[in-house]
């Protein structure tokens, strides 16, 4: 183990439905995309949704608007049986 890095040990794991208990989208429940366990975050699918603007690309000519999820703090979800 490198020196400053410490493993953490989350209460959630990808693909485990969780229901977020606070916050904007407090209620909403989902399956998690993503865990980001050294900063304790995760991607809930459908939640905490954000607009990234693209810029031009071959795929998209003209740019886009995309909605994204974006990660939230662990203690913030509680594991859904």
């Amino acid at each position: 183990m490198k020196l400053g890095i410490k493993k953490v040990k989350m209460h959630v794991k990808k693909n485990d439905m969780v229901k977020v208990i606070s916050g904007n989208d407090k209620g909403v429940s989902g399956k998690i995309l993503r865990v980001f366990p050294e900063k304790n975050r995760v991607i809930v699918e459908g939640v905490n949704m954000r607009k990234r603007h693209m810029r031009p690309t071959q795929e998209y000519p003209q740019g886009a608007i995309l909605e994204r999820e974006m990660p939230i703090h662990a203690s913030n979800v509680k594991k859904v049986s």
